[in-house]
């Protein structure tokens, strides 16, 4: 349970400030009757009556008053989109959007629901911010060092011109150049330099040949394999005899000796000398093919130095110039691809290995390597991009490098694999992301601060994603200009802020947008406007004066304050949404305040499962609370729970006993661990309110002891504390506590009675315990005064407390809360600071000095 607003310090009885009436109770006895009763039955002497203050029907809620309406239904409004009342907001993210400085980024906070991103990139686009476009980007081939691609940097809207000018270029040179390569006067200069050639090479050849034969030798060929291999062969009667057949001669006498040695040292003698003329021959097919390349550049730089310097005087950007000169160069040096027309391969039967999905392997296409990949390209009038990354993984953020593999399964990937992420598609932009998710997902913060801390982007994958290791590509970083936006929670803000060194730096604008917002008429027709831009888009019915009023009384008790409406319209409009669907399941229009109502109840009917077994357990008797008759020690508090989402009030039975001792105030929940660290510091509290009250003139000796009863699971937050004051002065005095009034509020050492969280909860909580039983006229609450401007409480409520059957009382000091409760009169200190005797804190300090005099006898 959290504590309100800061109270403002009320004197006693401030009750007739809000005009507080003065009910009847059973019997329509007022309540001055019930304390003399009180007294009686504690056999004290009858006093004058005490009035309690109590709160009138008119005071427990808030109305909006339907004529505040400025049209008859919403579809008359004027619609308005995006957060209302939220100037401050805005200003800041003006700010930090138009603001170009490093680390300006921004992170922001106070937004709900699942539209937020949406929200904040319409807001761009609606504030129009003064930025300038990025410029397009591409990666090209690295001639020089192909696993680093090169980055082409061009002016918005050129890059896929240029990309498609580098297509038409290459098709245009893979059709005209074999045309000019099969032309007359190209094959006739071609065919002078082979017969050159030819005549050379023959010359050799058939000098070596003239001069073996004389020997009788001759040239010929030795199949290895599938090779024939040039040899030299020995000539005996008109036939060649290979060189390893001469000892098989001698052995069956067809050779002499002499005769085979000397066929075997000329054999040694020609193949040297062949060895010289075959390399003369290979130095003349070198230059046979120098002669020709030469031939070929200067038959085909015709065209391409014409496609080349068409594409430098279009695009003159930075680097392009050396980028094309390299692709030049290396057009003329790799002729081969481009001298055969391009032949349709006919379809034939696709092999395993090719039926398997694949990225093309770059080995495929020879002319990949003129390739543009085009990351970002846009058209001329395009406005500076406003991205939403709804699933900012790694990859999608930053771009990443794919795999290509070949029919053999081997992993390659090129500048052509490269894929660009959100962070450079918003470059010269903004770039919308939840925080939660750019921390969660694996490597985005880390990248995500480095990419921001340089302003370069850096194209790589996740490591882990691949498991052959990571890729040797290194692309040239991009340099960026983006503003990148977080979105997140407070809390989240401050573990970053608190835990990340590098946050504060890289994230210096926050814009924070408040969940509520002063209750106006202006806010009254802004809300109609943006009730009736939900319906348009949505198609929903219009809402009629009255259903837009219920709307705003419930946007009023979201907020928890009279003069506040919550501005998390989300959480309004999927309560529209659902009357809407009443309206239609009735078969009317537009929605009434009846629709709206319904659409409430069925909404808590789907929420309220665990409170209505809460409240048939307290029915039955298995939780004990009671709602009638008094007892010692023992007084009803009010407790908040959430499940889900949903809120609601459950009543708890707090205990107190008081002994003879020195252990002081013993919180039963800390002994058991379930105590949280707000509870803690509310029972410190306690102990200083009672040694400020009663522990001026005398030792505080006591051990008492506080429990919440059958509370199995933490307890934490102070607004008990005034609960466990009542319990503890009862214990204490004696004195009997009523048990049909449950209590709420933190207390201060003072004894103040502070404001508290979930006030209308806690108070309807223990109305529906209390229906459920059966009202007997005499139920009620005590709840802070300083909450009085928090209630908005349902409307059978506020006909019970009209009908006298169940009472709101507000408090403003614990004396004020003890006399309610018991009937009689606090007490205050005298001229010689006694109280008075018979009063509440009278007996306390009786009770109290007596302990304490008594212990000393043990000392």
């Amino acid at each position: 349970m959290t504590a309100g607003d800061p109270p403002r310090l009320w004197s006693m009885r401030r009750g007739v400030r809000y005009g507080f009436a003065h009910s009847g109770v059973r019997g329509l006895r007022p309540f001055a009757a019930c304390a003399r009763v009180a007294r009686l039955e504690a056999g004290m002497a009858t006093k004058p009556a005490i009035r309690f203050a109590e709160l009138p029907p008119e005071k427990l809620r808030w109305r909006c008053d339907p004529a505040r309406i400025p049209y008859e239904t919403t579809a008359q409004a004027e619609p308005i989109e995006g957060p209302v009342g939220q100037d401050r907001a805005l200003r800041a993210l003006r700010m930090g959007i138009e603001l170009a400085a490093p680390g300006y980024n921004i992170f922001v906070c106070g937004l709900s629901g699942t539209s937020r991103g949406g929200m904040i990139q319409r807001l761009i686009e609606q504030l129009q911010p003064r930025t300038e476009p990025g410029p397009d980007r591409c990666y090209v081939n690295n001639f020089k060092n192909p696993d680093r691609p090169r980055l082409l940097t061009l002016p918005r809207g050129q890059a896929n011109s240029f990309k498609k000018d580098m297509q038409s270029g290459i098709d245009f040179l893979r059709r005209r150049i074999p045309q000019v390569f099969e032309g007359e006067p190209f094959q006739r200069q071609k065919g002078r330099i082979v017969d050159r050639y030819t005549v050379r090479e023959k010359e050799l050849m058939d000098d070596f040949t003239r001069r073996i034969a004389r020997e009788q030798f001759a040239l010929g060929h030795m199949q290895v394999g599938a090779v024939a291999l040039p040899e030299i062969f020995p000539v005996l009667d008109g036939q060649m005899v290979p060189i390893e057949d001469i000892p098989k001669l001698v052995q069956e006498g067809k050779l002499e000796n002499i005769a085979a040695e000397e066929l075997e040292r000329k054999y040694e003698q020609f193949r040297q000398e062949f060895t010289v003329v075959y390399r003369k021959t290979l130095t003349l097919s070198r230059e046979l093919a120098s002669e020709l390349s030469y031939l070929e550049q200067e038959a085909a730089s015709v065209l391409v130095d014409g496609f080349i310097e068409e594409l430098k005087e279009k695009y003159t950007a930075t680097n392009i110039a050396e980028y094309l000169e390299e692709v030049r160069h290396n057009i003329l040096d790799n002729l081969d691809p481009l001298k055969e027309r391009e032949d349709e391969e006919e379809p034939g039967p696709v092999p395993p290995s090719e039926a398997l999905p694949k990225t093309p392997s770059p080995e495929r296409d020879p002319f990949r390597v003129y390739g543009v990949n085009v990351l970002l390209g846009h058209n001329e009038q395009d406005a500076s991009p406003v991205i939403f990354e709804t699933t900012p993984t790694h990859a999608n953020l930053f771009g990443t490098i794919q795999r290509s593999y070949d029919s053999r399964g081997v992993w390659s990937s090129d500048f052509m694999d490269l894929r660009a992420g959100s962070m450079l598609r918003a470059d010269g932009g903004f770039l919308i992301m939840y925080a939660l998710d750019a921390l969660t997902e694996m490597g985005v913060w880390r990248t995500l601060k480095r990419t921001l801390n340089h302003a370069k982007l850096e194209i790589q994958p996740m490591e882990l994603l691949f498991p052959f290791g990571a890729s040797a590509l290194k692309p040239e970083p991009i340099d960026l200009t983006v503003k990148v936006i977080l979105i997140g929670d407070r809390n989240l803000y401050e573990v970053f802020y608190a835990h990340e060194e590098e946050f504060k730096k890289i994230f210096k604008v926050r814009v924070e947008f408040d969940e509520e917002m002063e209750m106006s008429d202006d806010v009254i027709r802004q809300y109609s406007g943006q009730l009736h831009k939900l319906c348009e888009d949505e198609g929903l019915c219009p809402f009629d004066r009255a259903a837009v009023a219920g709307m705003i009384e419930y946007g009023v008790r979201l907020a928890g304050r009279r003069n506040k409406v919550t501005s998390r319209f989300v959480d309004l409009a999927d309560l529209a949404r659902e009357a809407c669907y009443v309206a239609r399941q009735a078969g009317e229009s537009p929605v009434t305040a009846a629709h709206l109502r319904i659409a409430r109840e069925a909404r808590t009917e789907r929420h309220n499962l665990i409170e209505t077994k809460i409240r048939e357990m307290i029915a039955e008797g298995t939780l004990l609370i009671a709602t009638d008759g008094t007892q010692i020690g023992q007084v009803n508090g009010l407790s908040l729970m959430e499940i889900g989402g949903y809120l609601f009030g459950k009543p708890v039975r707090i205990t107190a006993s008081a002994a003879l001792g020195k252990s002081g105030l013993i919180n039963i929940e800390r002994e058991a661990n379930l105590s949280g660290q707000l509870h803690d510091k509310g029972m410190q509290i306690i102990a200083g309110y009672l040694r400020s009250e009663f522990a001026q003139d005398k030792p505080l000796s006591l051990a008492a002891s506080i429990c919440f009863e059958q509370s199995y699971s933490g307890i934490d937050g102070d607004s008990a504390s005034s609960t466990e004051i009542y319990a503890l002065l009862s214990a204490l005095s004696g004195l009997q506590v009523r048990q049909d009034i449950a209590v709420t509020g933190s207390v201060n050492q003072q004894g103040v009675i502070q404001p508290i969280g979930g006030v209308n909860e806690k108070v309807e909580g223990f109305y529906d315990v209390c229906r459920v039983r059966g009202l007997t006229g005499t139920q009620g609450v005590l709840i802070p005064i300083e909450n009085v401007e928090d209630l908005m409480l349902r409307e059978d409520l506020i006909a019970a407390v009209a009908n006298g059957m169940f009472h709101v009382h507000p408090v403003a000091h614990i004396e004020e809360g003890i006399e309610i409760l018991t009937g009689i009169e606090a007490g205050s200190r005298d001229g010689r600071g006694q109280f008075p005797r018979d009063s509440v804190f009278g007996r306390v300090n009786e009770r109290l000095g007596k302990m304490a005099e008594t212990l000393k006898q043990f000392e």
